[in-house]
């Protein structure tokens, strides 16, 4: 296929995209900006309300189905994601569920540990499985990740975070070994600091978030609306020859 120069509204008219923890932040504004370019969407979320995000894509001439599941509950999810993804054929995934619990190494809690795992790297892998699986068929699909800068650095007091990132970074790149060859690009996107509510603790301690703010080159905590751009480009044919890259949306915090 030939690459156009960027993704703009309409670009992806008759294509469906799958967008989990798409309730708020970087979820909800990555489904919206989806929505202004034409796209179909199913919407994905445990706790947040969804009616807000599905009533604003449809303001945009676009359909938007939602499903209510907590993805961190392996037997829940392993029992809904063929109901899922039977709803309709899925061209784009785009695994954004996540959590972060912060702790010391020494005391970190089992059940946190677990828990972020399970959410952030098992059901991110299940997702991608499945739908894959109709993607290859079909011989096309996109399937984007969010990870993190903590998929190059090790952070502070969140192991159980900076592990699962580090191995979804991985997963990234074993997806697409295997599948660049069958017409399926996997990539991930890595936020950095970005003002959504996983970051309010840090943006409320003054000197933790002046610390922050002073390693940023763009000066500014990032808003969720900066990672939409680069999420449309992966999704779109412009990315057809990217494989397997973990793109930072970071301000420049990983170059300093």
């Amino acid at each position: 296929m030939s690459g156009q120069a960027s993704p703009k509204s309409g670009d992806f008219q008759g294509r469906r995209v799958l967008v989990t923890g798409a309730g708020s932040g970087i979820g909800r504004a990555i489904a919206l900006g989806f929505a202004a370019a034409g796209a179909d969407l199913l919407l994905l979320s445990e706790k947040d309300d969804l009616g807000p995000v599905v009533a604003e894509a449809e303001s945009l001439g676009v359909s938007a189905d939602q499903f209510r599941l907590d993805l961190a509950d392996a037997r829940q999810r392993r029992e809904a994601i063929p109901e899922l993804l039977g709803r309709g054929e899925v061209d784009v995934l785009v695994n954004n569920a996540g959590q972060i619990r912060r702790a010391a190494a020494e005391t970190f809690p089992d059940a946190d540990w677990d828990q972020v795992i399970e959410l952030n790297l098992n059901a991110a892998f299940e997702l991608a499985r499945a739908a894959g699986r109709g993607m290859l068929e079909r011989g096309r699909g996109k399937i984007i990740n969010i990870a993190s800068v903590l998929s190059f650095q090790g952070g502070v007091f969140a192991p159980s975070y900076a592990a699962s990132k580090h191995a979804l970074s991985g997963l990234t790149r074993a997806l697409a070994n295997e599948w660049a060859g069958r017409g399926v690009n996997v990539n991930a996107l890595a936020p950095g600091y970005l003002a959504t509510a996983v970051t309010s603790g840090l943006r409320q301690d003054r000197e933790r978030s002046r610390e922050i703010l002073a390693r940023i080159p763009a000066g500014r905590w990032g808003d969720p609306a900066d990672v939409v751009g680069p999420a449309l480009f992966l999704a779109s044919s412009a990315a057809d020859y990217v494989h397997g890259h973990v793109l930072a949306v970071d301000g420049g915090w990983l170059a300093r």
